[in-house]
This record gives structure tokens, sequence and C-alpha cells, in this order.
């Protein structure tokens, strides 16, 4: 009985080991296939944490069941891509390749994917993938989720490097990727992604309505998005910046009032004004002089991020009369959907230029600078690569 048992446990033991040979024959072989599928792709990538780019080829996953391939045709340079380049916040994953402002066409679907077929516009935004588990996600506020994976410059799923859209194309599950009209001007809608979200999220949030008087710091690629969908809601809308000669694209956009921070007198009898203020400034300064302006419950909302080593401070005495302050990150998937939708439906778009790829260092050095959005004519606040300048 002794000798049926060990014969027995030796036969189950051949078995599995031969299950797991099979198993492992199998996974290798299904890495192989998947590296054979693989997406060749090529952008322009940061080497080092400098504003300097060069071209760099690179592999995309393959396109998975739930995924969409999409070639890439304008993608948005945003204050944020200055940062992680400049590693203002935390080390940086180089080779990086920013942006995460990504219009393009699909050119290939998984073969479960429902929401979009070859030939459809789609975009994508600050997010390619969250854990879709937790109570964030499942509130639909994917930007919250504590493994929400960024678009560029993050650890993805299979262990590789995120890369973003200064790119000619791009691999991203169907549920992170927002469908776009085709009778929509694309180099417009790219900046929306992050720019049009990370606005329009707070002032929902804040529910702006007719009459609310509203205030926007900063008036660039963030600030006149925020202008623009404050006076779409109904409110009444002042301008905060320090060039004079972006007063007259504020009032034509629908502002009441510009305040040219240079000017004191401009800044006399301000307190107690707002019912909120949304900050777009993305270095240091002076907190406490607009939370004097808020109302009694009045709110301030941080959407400017300045590097690290410039954090601005606030005294507490400024808070009374239960004024608030807190900080927003862009929206969930399905208000990124909302808020295109909604721009599309009331002509809401930034103002961009559009630059070939080859003036990327250019371009970071005049929004380093503040010199986007100075106008003489038609304003720019938003540069915008046309990705066909790749080729």
């Amino acid at each position: 009985m002794r000798h049926m048992n060990t014969i027995l446990t030796l036969t189950l033991a051949i078995c599995f080991v031969a299950m797991l040979s099979l198993t492992v024959q199998s996974q290798q072989q299904d890495q192989a296939h998947d590296h054979e599928n693989c997406i060749h792709a090529k952008g322009f990538a940061a080497f080092k944490p400098e504003w300097h780019f060069g071209l760099y080829e690179f592999d995309r996953r393959a396109v998975g069941d739930n995924d969409v391939l999409i070639e890439i045709l304008y993608c948005g340079i945003c204050h944020t891509d200055l940062h992680m380049v400049a590693e203002h916040w935390m080390p940086g994953r180089f080779p990086m390749i920013p942006g995460h402002e990504i219009v393009g066409r699909v050119t290939q679907v998984g073969r479960s994917v429902t929401r979009f077929k070859v030939g459809d516009y789609a975009g994508v935004g600050c997010l390619v993938d969250s854990c879709g588990e937790c109570e964030m996600c499942l509130k639909g506020e994917e930007q919250y989720c504590p493994k929400f994976i960024a678009t560029y410059g993050w650890i993805d799923r299979d262990g590789s490097v995120t890369m973003g859209g200064y790119s000619n194309c791009i691999v991203v599950t169907e549920a992170f990727a927002i469908k776009v009209p085709s009778n929509v001007p694309l180099e417009r809608v790219a900046p929306l992604f992050c720019a049009g979200i990370t606005t329009y999220s707070p002032l929902m949030y804040n529910k702006v309505k007719p009459g609310d008087k509203v205030a926007v710091a900063g008036f660039g690629g963030l600030g006149h998005m925020a202008v623009q969908y404050a006076v779409a809601m109904g409110a009444e809308v002042t301008v905060f910046d320090l060039k004079e000669d972006k007063r007259e694209p504020a009032r034509e956009m629908g502002a009441v009032c510009y305040v040219n921070l240079r000017n004191e007198t401009e800044l006399e009898g301000l307190d107690n004004t707002f019912h909120l203020i949304i900050s777009t400034i993305p270095v240091r300064f002076d907190v406490d002089m607009y939370l004097r302006m808020l109302k009694i419950d009045g709110t301030m909302v941080l959407l400017g991020v300045p590097p690290s080593d410039q954090d601005p401070t606030l005294q507490a005495a400024s808070l009374m009369g239960r004024r608030k302050i807190y900080g927003s990150a862009i929206g969930g998937i399905r208000e990124t959907q909302e808020m295109l939708d909604y721009s599309v439906e009331h002509g809401i778009y930034p103002q961009v230029e559009v630059i070939p790829i080859q003036k990327l260092d250019e371009a970071y050095k005049n929004i380093s600078e503040g010199n986007v959005g100075t106008p003489t004519g038609n304003s720019q606040f938003r540069y915008v690569i046309d990705l066909r300048s790749l080729e």
C-alpha cells in the first residue's frame, strides 16, 4: 500500500511538473507573440533633466483585446511637461517622451473593443490606466486612484515606462480613450484633455452659476480656459495677471475686469469680493492676498503646482471667515468626456499656436519665460505639436 502511495505521489508530481512546463512554454510563446506584435514607434524625447529634445525610437505594447491604437495627430504642450522633464517635483525616468494632451485617429482596435472603430477620432489625457476597483475608481474619479498610471514617465502594468504624446502613436485601453467628434478643430481639441478638464472640473464641483463672482489668477494655458468656462456658466469673471497685453484678450473672452498685478491701484477694494478663485499660477505667489479677496464661505482652488522649492505659504489668519482652499487634479474619464461634449456644444476651445516638433526646445523656453499668450492681434495661449512633422 505504501508502495502504491509512493507511485501515485510520483505520478502526480510528474504530471504537475509537465503541466507547469507547458504553462511556462505557453507564457513564453505568448510573450514572444506579443513582442512580435509590438508597435514600433518614434517620438522626441528628453534624455536628461534638460529642456532639450531629440529623436527616439521605441516599442509600444501590442494591441490587446481591450486596446486601441491611435495615430497621434496633435499633442499640446502643458506646463506640467516642463516640470516633469526638469524634475521639479520628483526624479524622472529617462529617456522621457512627455505629452498628455493627445488627439488622433484610431488605426487598430482589439477584438473586445466596442466604443471605437478604425477611423474614429480619440483623445488621451493625463491617465492611461487605474486599478478600477478602489473607491475613487468606482466613483469615476480615477485621477485620485492610488494606483493610477500616468500617460508618461510612469511604470505601466507590464513593467515598461509609459511614453507620452510627443510621438507618432499610442496604445491605450478603450476605457481611457475619449470619443472625439469628426467635425471639430482637432488641433484645438488636444489641449482640452488637460487644460480643459483641469479647469472645467473645479468649476463644476463648485456649482458655478449665473451671478457668481469668479476670479482667475494667471491668464495662460489653463487660465484662458477657466475664463471661457466660467463665462459660459454665467459667472462675472475677473482676471489677474502680470502682462498688460493680456487685458484685451481677457475682455474678448467675456471677463468683466482685468487686474494687472503690477498696478497696485487696481488691487484696491477687492477684499471680500469673490465666491470662487481659481489659481493657475505655476510659481510661488502671494496666496494670502487672494484669500483675503474671498467672501465669507468663499473657496480658492489651486490648479498650478509650482516647483517644490517654490511652494507658496499662507497665514492661518487669511482663512478666517470660513474661507477654504484646496487643490484639484484634472478629472475622471467620465467627466473628461462630459467636458469635451460641453466644450463642443458651447464652442469653447483653447487659442493655440501649432508648431512642428522640431521647435520643441524653443517652445519650452518661451513657456518657461511666460511668453505664450502675449498677443499682437491673435492671442495664442497653448503650443500644439503637429505630429505630421515627425515624419
